[in-house]
C-alpha cells in the first residue's frame, strides 16, 4: 500500500498544459528597468561606494565649516562709511547737540565676522580636496562602471585598483574639475541678484554653461578608467557626448534633481523622522546613487558610439569565449586575470 502511494507521488503528468516558459521580452541592456534592477541588486555596494566618497572628500567639510562662519570671530563695526569722519569732526568741533545726533546715526554698529587663525588652518586642510577629488571620483567611477556592466565587483579592491592605474591622470583632472566647479558656483552666486541687464545676462549664461559642464562631467571619469586618452581629448569627447547623449543626460539630471528635492523635503518639512532621513541620505546613499545615475547614462552612450563600432571593425580581438567588453580599454589584463588577483588578495576560493 505504501509502495503504491509512493508511485502516485512520483508520477509526473507531462501532457497537461502549464505556464511553460515565460514570454517576457528581455530587458534593454541600458534601459530604466535594468537601472533599477542593478541598483536593487547592488544596493549594499552603493552604500560602500558612498562611504568611500564621503570619507575620501572629508577635507571638504573643513571648507564648509569655514564658509558657515564656525571658525570666525565676531566684531562690531560702524554701519555707516562716514563714521570715522564723524568721529574726527566731533573731536575738532566739539560735542554739540547737532554733532552728537550725527554721531548717534553714523555710529550705529553691526556684527561682522572676521577670519581667525583657525580659519586659515581649516582652509589649508580643505585645500587637500584638490588632491582627493579626482582620486575618489576616478576610483568610484571604475566601481560604478563595473556595476553598470554587470561584472563582479569587489568595491574596496576595485577602487584601489583603478586609483593605482589612473593616478597620474586622476589628480590633475580632479584639480581642474574642482576649480571649474568652484568658479561656476561663485559666478552664479555673485550674479544671482541681477540689478541690470548685463548682470542678468551673465547669470543666465552661467546657468547654461553649468548645465553643459555638468553633462560633460558624466563622461570625464568614465573615460579616464576606460580609455588611454589625453587630457584634452577627454574634454573634447565629453563635450560631444554631452550633446549627442542629451536624452540620457536629461534623465540622469532629473533623477539627481529628484534626490535633491527629497533631501530638501526631508530637511525642511517638520517632523523628527524626516530630519533623520535628511541626515542619513548623504551619509548612506545620496552621493553614490547620484554618481551611478551619471555613470549609467554615460557608459552605455560611450559603448554605443565608440566601443561597439570598434568591436565590429575588429572581430578578431573579441573571440566568442571572452565575455569582457573593452579590449581597447586602459586595463592591460583580462577580466578573468583581474578577478583571480582579487580572489587571491581576499582569500576567496
Amino acid at each position: 500500500m505504501k509502495e503504491k502511494n509512493k508511485n502516485k507521488i512520483l508520477k509526473l503528468d507531462i501532457a497537461r498544459d502549464g505556464k511553460g516558459i515565460s514570454k517576457k521580452e528581455p530587458l534593454s541592456p541600458s534601459g530604466l528597468k535594468r537601472f533599477f534592477l542593478t541598483v536593487k541588486d547592488n544596493f549594499n555596494k552603493l552604500i560602500l561606494v558612498n562611504i568611500i566618497m564621503v570619507l575620501g572628500n572629508l577635507p571638504l567639510l573643513f571648507i564648509i565649516a569655514t564658509l558657515s562662519g564656525y571658525t570666525k570671530n565676531t566684531v562690531f563695526l560702524p554701519v555707516s562709511d562716514i563714521a570715522q569722519n564723524v568721529f574726527g569732526f566731533i573731536d575738532i568741533a566739539g560735542k554739540t547737540p547737532a554733532n552728537m545726533s550725527l554721531y548717534a546715526v553714523a555710529g550705529l554698529q553691526q556684527p561682522v565676522l572676521v577670519d581667525s587663525v583657525l580659519t586659515y588652518v581649516f582652509y589649508g586642510i580643505g585645500a587637500l580636496t584638490l588632491l582627493t577629488f579626482g582620486i575618489v571620483n576616478t576610483g568610484t567611477a571604475y566601481v560604478l562602471r563595473n556595476i553598470a556592466m554587470g561584472e563582479p565587483v569587489f568595491v574596496w579592491t576595485d577602487f584601489w585598483y583603478s586609483v593605482k592605474r589612473n593616478l597620474k591622470q586622476a589628480i590633475p583632472f580632479g584639480i581642474f574639475d574642482a576649480l571649474v566647479n568652484v568658479l561656476l558656483i561663485f559666478n552664479l552666486y555673485t550674479t544671482m541678484a541681477a540689478e541690470n541687464f548685463a548682470v542678468s545676462l551673465m547669470f543666465w549664461s552661467t546657468v547654461v554653461i553649468m548645465l553643459i559642464y555638468f553633462s560633460m562631467r558624466y563622461y570625464f571619469y568614465v573615460q579616464i578608467v576606460s580609455f588611454n586618452l589625453s587630457f584634452f581629448k577627454i574634454i573634447k569627447n565629453s563635450f560631444i557626448f554631452s550633446l549627442i547623449g542629451l536624452k540620457r543626460n536629461i534623465l540622469a539630471l532629473l533623477g539627481i534633481a529628484l534626490l535633491i528635492f527629497l533631501e530638501l523635503m526631508f530637511l525642511f518639512v517638520p517632523g523628527g523622522i524626516l530630519m533623520s532621513f535628511a541626515v542619513a541620505m548623504p551619509l548612506i546613499i545620496f552621493f553614490s546613487l547620484s554618481a551611478y545615475m551619471k555613470v549609467y547614462a554615460a557608459y552605455f552612450k560611450i559603448k554605443e558610439i565608440i566601443i561597439d563600432p570598434y568591436k565590429a571593425e575588429h572581430p578578431e580581438l573579441y573571440p566568442e569565449e571572452e565575455s569582457y567588453d573593452e579590449v581597447i580599454m586602459r586595463d592591460d589584463v583580462t577580466e578573468r586575470e583581474r578577478l583571480e588577483e582579487i580572489k587571491m588578495k581576499n582569500n576567496i576560493q
